[in-house]
Parts: structure tokens; C-alpha cells; sequence
């Protein structure tokens, strides 16, 4: 995005945050944002689009410190009227350029680049070129992914619908129409930056205003991006997602986010991971967990019961005689896999099942069950005590 951009857009009110928002606030409003926008969940609705990615572009800047910080300097400098360029309506004189003029063209330099030398005026112009031309990692890009129970814990290849910045695939980032090249500006000598006195009391740098501070002269732009040399790219790539992810966690693949500019590497690509509760299976840990019902006479009397596994497969159970309710026993290696090739186990709860109606025959054998063992008040406990 452009140095303009960050003037023109509010992105807090994008997100809908406070100017003074948390981190965790901002990332939590923009996952809310995101999902509700998402492609995926909005087929075929331009403006859901739009919105999708005017949000991932306003998370881009705000979710990262620095940037964030060049932002907001960038819109206190100029919305507060503290600087003002000759010919901008500030009585700084005529025919000079506007803020438009200035940030026309802009590439995605951000507030720094294009005014580091403004206050460093100890510098060549070679070292202002060398600094503000040099290679550009590109940005990180964050996105959301809902998974299966069984493939959170096996591991799974998803597609994934990224859209992030990009060097414009028409002129390939030069911002010049193909079959023509840029050239250095001969006016600054590629610095993009130009000293001006004022009376003669003192000497001030402002961005050049034959190349608007790129440092290079485009005399035929590209029709695609008007001269940036930056476009969005939407493209849908396979993410593997780790066997084992839990819900909420944030995966980072590096390398896979936004391209970098003038052979600086690429940003990373973060995903946050869902996943889809399972009918019989739940998880603590790199344990799963299980309930298994079993009838009176089974706890009573003891037994052996077959459960079932994640993989399919069942596997055997020795209840002993007596068994309370709300047991948990424990199957070794039938759990979730671990990064050192273990696997963690399958805790399985008993719960003892209440017949909802008796038969008469039932219920005479319960009848003469308690004659024969007696009157038990389970309960005594509870009133024995003390305060």
C-alpha cells in the first residue's frame, strides 16, 4: 500500500477499534471481520470481497508494532497540519506540489522510506538511495482454517485462499508499461529526495516532485497499476496442517506470505486452526478422552467390555467388580501423536446406565437384591459432618 493510502484510510475504523486498541483487541476484532467476510463463506458477493480485503489490509499495518507506529506518525503528522509542502494551501508559496502530487505512484515504501532522509540530512544521497531502494521483505499474511476432529489429530493438506500484496504482474513491480523501463531521476540523481531553502535561513528535504520521491522517472506507466508497480494477489495454496494441531493454535509457514520487493524475502503466513468437535472423542492434552456407558450388573459384577478407538478399530476393557461411577481406565498408545513419535492414550470414563423401566421379573430380583443385603443409606455421610 501507499504512503497516501495510510493518510486517506482510517483503518482503525476499519476494524472498528480504538485508537489506543491492545494488540490482542485488534487481532480479535480482525478474526471477527475476516471470518464474517471471508470468500469462502460469501460466494460470489463482491462487496463481502471488498470488505475482506479492505480488513486484511488495515490487520497488515495495525497488527504489526513498527508499522503501526509509521501509521500513526504518519497521520499525526499531517492531520495535524504540523507539516505542510510548498503549494498544498498552507501560504507556502505557488506551483508546487500537492500531497497528491507527492504520494502519486507511491509504492508500498511506507511512511519511513519515503521520509527517512527528511531529518537526516548527514547523509549522501547515494547512502538515502541505497537505504530507501534496498530489498523489501514482504508482509505477513494471516488466515483461518476449520478442520475435522479425526484430521486435527492425523494431519491434513487444506486449500487456503490467500490474498496478500504483490508486485504487479503486468510490468513486475517496475511500474513501467511493458517494453519500456524506468530511469533514474535526474533531478535528485535517484536519492527521491530534493533540498530547498526557505529565505536562505535554512535548508529543508523534501521528497523530489519530478519523481514524487521514487527516486526513478516512469514516462510510460503500466495501465494495470497506474505506475505503482504493486497489485493485489489472490491465489489459493495447499497448507499442511500438522498432525496433532489443537483448537486455537497459530500455525507459521515461513516464506509463504506477502512477496518481497526489489529481491527482499517473502513474508510468512500464519494460520489459526479450528477444529470441529467430534461425536464420541474429546481431547485434554495428547490424550483422548471417551465416556462409555455400562450397565449396573457390569459394575457391580465386573466384566469385559470393547470400546472404540479413533482409528476405527476396537479394542478390549477389564472392568472390575465394583466399579464406581465416573471411573476413568486407561488405554496406553491410543491417544494423539507427540513430535517424538509417541502417542498419548485413550482415557475412557464409565458411566453407569439407569434402566428408564422395569419388567416385573426386573423388578422383583431388585426387590429381593436389596432384602438381601439390606437397608443402605448411601447419604449418612453428608448429614455426619460437622459444621
Amino acid at each position: 500500500m501507499s504512503t497516501k493510502d495510510w493518510l486517506e484510510k482510517d483503518y482503525y475504523k476499519v476494524l472498528g477499534v480504538a485508537k489506543d486498541a491492545k494488540s490482542e483487541d485488534i487481532k480479535k476484532a480482525y478474526r471477527k471481520l475476516a471470518r464474517e467476510n471471508h470468500p469462502d463463506a460469501n460466494p460470489g458477493n463482491p462487496q463481502a470481497e471488498k470488505r475482506f480485503k479492505e480488513v486484511s489490509e488495515a490487520n497488515d499495518v495495525l497488527s504489526d508494532t513498527a508499522k503501526r507506529k509509521e501509521y500513526d506518525d504518519a497521520r499525526k503528522l499531517f492531520g495535524g497540519g504540523g507539516f505542510r509542502f510548498p503549494g498544498s494551501g498552507g501560504g507556502g508559496g505557488q506551483g508546487g506540489p500537492s500531497v497528491d502530487d507527492l504520494f502519486r505512484n507511491a509504492t508500498d515504501s511506507g511512511f519511513s522510506d519515503l521520509f527517512g532522509g527528511l531529518f537526516n540530512q548527514g547523509q549522501t544521497r547515494t547512502q538515502r538511495y541505497s537505504s530507501s531502494r534496498g530489498p523489501r521483505r514482504g508482509s505477513d499474511v494471516e488466515g483461518e482454517v476449520t478442520v475435522d476432529f479425526v484430521d486435527a489429530i492425523e494431519g491434513v493438506t487444506v486449500g487456503m485462499q490467500m490474498v496478500s500484496d504483490a508486485p504487479c504482474e503486468a510490468c513486475h513491480g517496475t511500474g513501467a508499461k511493458a517494453g519500456t523501463v524506468p530511469h533514474v531521476c535526474a533531478t535528485c540523481e535517484g536519492s527521491g529526495m530534493q533540498t530547498s531553502t526557505s529565505g536562505g535561513v535554512f535548508a529543508m528535504t523534501e521528497p523530489c516532485r519530478d519523481c514524487h520521491g521514487r527516486g526513478m522517472v516512469v514516462d510510460d506507466p503500466c495501465p494495470v497499476c497506474h505506475g505503482s508497480g504493486r497489485g493485489r494477489s489472490t491465489k489459493t495454496m495447499q497448507v499442511r496442517i500438522p498432525a496433532g494441531v489443537t483448537d486455537g493454535q497459530r500455525i507459521r509457514l515461513k516464506g509463504k506470505g506477502g512477496a518481497g520487493e526489489n529481491g527482499g524475502a517473502a513474508g510468512d503466513l500464519y494460520v489459526i486452526v479450528h477444529v470441529r468437535s467430534h461425536a464420541v472423542f474429546g481431547r485434554k492434552g495428547d490424550n483422548l478422552t471417551l465416556t462409555a456407558p455400562v450397565t449396573f450388573h457390569e459394575a457391580a459384577l465386573g466384566g469385559e467390555i470393547e470400546v472404540p478407538t479413533l482409528n476405527g478399530q476396537s479394542v478390549k476393557l477389564r472392568i472390575p467388580a465394583g466399579t464406581p461411577n465416573g471411573r476413568t481406565f486407561r488405554v496406553r498408545g491410543k491417544g494423539v501423536s507427540r513430535r517424538d513419535g509417541t502417542k498419548g492414550d485413550l482415557l475412557v470414563s464409565v458411566e453407569v446406565v439407569v434402566p428408564d423401566s422395569l419388567t416385573p421379573e426386573a423388578r422383583q430380583a431388585l426387590d429381593s437384591y436389596a432384602r438381601t443385603v439390606g437397608i443402605q443409606n448411601p447419604r449418612a455421610k453428608l448429614f455426619a459432618a460437622k459444621p
